[in-house]
């Protein structure tokens, strides 16, 4: 939705990463239901730090950023 007359800047538009997304979410919505998967539910604050934990046993293993394996080979 574009408002007439308001001009993008950084104190009215930034745009979301799927990282600063979860992040955001994770402070504004804490305890609100984010995933549902039959009788488990799931918190922005459950996924938030599911996630953290993702990614820190992934750089424990020493995956980091741009490292891709094919499933195909």
């Amino acid at each position: 939705m574009e408002l007439e007359g308001l001009v993008r800047c950084s104190t009215n538009y930034v745009p979301l990463t799927p990282i600063s997304f979860l992040e955001r979410a994770a402070k504004a919505y804490r305890d609100t239901t984010s995933v549902v998967n039959g009788s488990v539910k799931y918190t922005w604050g459950d996924m938030h730090e599911r996630c953290l934990k993702i990614a820190s046993a992934l750089n424990q293993l020493g995956i980091s950023h741009g490292d891709v394996e094919s499933v195909f080979m």
